[in-house]
């Protein structure tokens, strides 16, 4: 048995949104599935702060696995390790929300000034943080599981993933490389932005790379949210972000609906295609009292509350749909269209 085989044989795929600190969510959602230990898991696809907790699980497994450990110790391993990171991104929080160092005026200067001026020096300490907390050579090495980091590729405008030996601290910096605070990652020739734009996170590569039907989706940006006509700019510009970061999400749910309903009307051979299973863990409902405003705030004592928010919904997923993994999907559409109804014929 493997630090990732649960006893149950259960498996999942875990596809984990970026929010900025609402990653701690997810965190607590990870944190929860790990607690229980009934799942294992296949493959994860992350982008932004989902890419960060994406290496952060990798990494401690790969650790475990190298240590010899079993299951649950493994698990152990890796609850700590993603409360260590979130605890160490509080303390970051709590040190630029004292201090006005660069990094805490960035997006006061973007305003009008373009990153490579207002921060000429790429100034970003989750970088220091992540390379203190993750080796990236056994990252990318490690076998335990399947890792999938999505970033936007400048040049092209389209999405790529990086995975196995492209696994990099670079690649996870592009994944959540907001254009208008920092300045683009470059990897090799190409520089990358932040990667949703383009998958928020990428379902495809789940569906290639791994054997495992199911796929949970924790997602942290609002689908639907309420909006008034007299909105500011601010709120306008949160709202636009939002919708443009679930549009590439959106797009991969339908195709995956399309393809599952060819299959269960027997117009596609299961053979040749793979009957997705979606599940969610929706932050949204959690979320939606601090606003996307909050996704910037990363003190200590909102990054830990946060995190027990996703430890709430993540032991409350598993009350409810446990039993669906393996046999159906249990996550409503995401991408029914209301349509208005025909006009009445007038006599």
């Amino acid at each position: 048995m493997t630090p990732n085989s649960p006893v149950t044989g259960k498996t999942l795929n875990l596809a984990l949104q970026g929010g900025g600190s609402h990653g701690a969510f997810t965190a607590g959602v990870l944190d929860a599935l790990l607690e229980d230990g009934r799942l294992g898991f296949e493959g994860a696809s992350g982008t932004s702060a989902g890419a960060m907790n994406v290496a952060v699980l990798a990494h401690a497994l790969a650790r475990a696995h190298e240590g010899g450990l079993d299951f649950p110790q493994a698990r152990d391993a890796a609850r700590a390790a993603l409360r260590r990171f979130w605890d160490k991104v509080g303390l970051l929080g709590n040190f630029v929300a004292g201090v006005p160092l660069p990094t805490a005026m960035l997006t006061m200067f973007t305003q009008w000034l373009p990153p490579a001026l207002a921060n000429p020096l790429g100034i970003n300490p989750l970088r220091r943080l992540l390379l203190r907390e993750i080796d990236f050579d056994l990252l990318a090495r490690q076998r335990q599981l399947k890792v999938f980091v999505s970033a936007t590729n400048v040049r092209t405008g389209r999405g790529e993933v990086f995975s196995g030996e492209r696994l990099s601290v670079d690649a996870v910096m592009a994944s959540a490389c907001l254009p208008t605070l920092f300045q683009a990652v470059r990897i090799g020739d190409d520089h990358y932005w932040d990667g949703g734009y383009s998958g928020n996170p990428a379902i495809y590569p789940l569906i290639y790379k791994t054997k495992c039907a199911d796929v949970l989706l924790v997602q942290i940006n609002p689908i639907e949210a309420p909006y008034a006509s007299d909105a500011g700019v601010v709120e306008i510009m949160e709202r636009v972000n939002e919708i443009t970061f679930n549009a590439s999400l959106l797009a991969e749910m339908r195709a995956i609906e399309f393809v599952s309903r060819l299959l269960g009307e027997g117009r596609l051979d299961p053979a040749r295609y793979k009957d997705v299973l979606l599940h969610r863990v929706d932050g949204g409902a959690a979320l939606a009292e601090f606003g996307a405003a909050s996704k910037s705030r990363t003190d200590s004592l909102f990054v830990s509350r946060l995190y027990d928010l996703g430890r709430a919904a993540g032991h409350a997923w598993l009350q409810a749909h446990f039993d669906d993994v393996g046999l159906r999907s249990s996550m409503e559409k995401l991408t029914r269209h209301k349509t208005n109804p025909s006009p009445k014929a007038t006599s």
